[in-house]
């Protein structure tokens, strides 16, 4: 019984590859393909392309995005909390304090490192 649940599971999988191998080979074949030289530019929003696409960013923005997905966590984690916070209890509450306490060394030391500085 339980092998015929995992063929079953089996089937389906190849089944699903095959359609998605199929469909992109039927649009690969069926494309139309006619490269022209404005075709093949790279397209920056309409503008043209001055000097190389290759330079160095500031390692601060990488920094700011990192302190912003911190915050994203919290609030993806803060905000469910709340609406079930008369059912976790005292356990619950504690465990968020620990969370929230973590997020907030964490933000001390980029403030401390001066991530947050746009300078």
């Amino acid at each position: 019984m339980l092998l015929n649940d995992y063929g079953l599971v089996g089937v389906f999988l190849i089944a699903g590859v095959a359609f998605v191998l199929a469909a992109m080979l039927t649009a690969w074949i069926f494309r139309p393909h006619k490269p022209t030289p404005a075709k093949l530019a790279p397209y920056e929003c309409g503008e043209t392309v001055k000097g190389q696409g290759w330079l160095q960013f500031n390692v601060r923005y990488y920094l700011i995005a990192l302190v912003f997905v911190v915050f994203d966590i919290e609030a993806l984690f803060l905000i469910p909390w709340i609406y079930a916070f008369k059912d976790v209890g005292l356990l619950g509450y504690v465990e968020m304090m620990a969370f929230i306490a973590i997020l907030f060394v964490g933000l001390a030391y980029a403030w401390k490192k001066g991530a947050l500085e746009w300078q």
